[in-house]
C-alpha cells in the first residue's frame, strides 16, 4: 500500500520545509501556509522516501522536508507516473503536472554529494479536490 510518510511546509521560499501534523489543500492555491502555494502548476511537491533512502546511503542524515517536498511518500514510484495522473491522497485529489525540477543554484545536498534526487525523482501536482493530508494517509492512483 502506498502511503504518506510526512507532510511538510515552509513559510518562506528557499528554506527547508518542516514537518507538520497535517496540511490543508485548497483548489487553485495548493497548501495553505506554504510559501510555494499559488495559482500555478507546481502547487505541491512529492518525493518518495525510497529516493531519500538512496541519499541516506551516502552517509547523509536527512529529515523529511530537506528536499523541499511537501509530501514524503512510501510504496509508489512517483517519477514513473505520467503527467495527468490523478492521485487520491487521503480524501484529497491531486493531478501530476511535472516530473522533476532542477535544484536552485545547486542545492546543498548536491554540493556535498554531487547528486540530488529531486531533479529526477520528485514530482509536482495541482489540487483537484480540497482536503487535509496527514502522515499515514493512503495514496491511490485514480487515473
Amino acid at each position: 500500500m502506498a502511503r504518506v510518510i510526512a507532510v511538510c511546509i515552509s513559510e518562506k521560499r528557499g528554506t527547508v520545509k518542516k514537518p507538520v501534523d497535517e496540511i490543508t489543500l485548497k483548489i487553485d492555491h495548493g497548501i495553505i501556509g506554504d510559501a510555494h502555494a499559488g495559482s500555478w502548476h507546481r502547487q505541491i511537491s512529492l518525493l518518495g522516501n525510497e529516493s531519500v533512502d538512496r541519499m541516506r546511503k551516502m552517509g547523509l542524515e536527512l529529515n523529511a522536508g530537506v528536499f523541499a517536498e511537501n509530501i514524503l511518500t512510501e510504496g509508489i514510484t512517483l517519477n514513473t507516473l505520467p503527467i495527468g495522473t490523478r492521485l487520491r491522497i487521503g480524501k484529497s485529489l491531486v493531478e501530476v503536472t511535472q516530473i522533476g525540477k532542477e535544484c536552485h543554484n545547486g542545492c546543498e545536498i548536491r554540493k556535498k554529494t554531487g547528486f540530488c534526487v529531486m531533479p529526477t525523482d520528485g514530482i509536482f501536482a495541482k489540487v483537484i479536490e480540497e482536503g487535509t493530508i496527514k502522515s499515514g494517509d493512503e495514496i491511490t492512483i485514480e487515473k
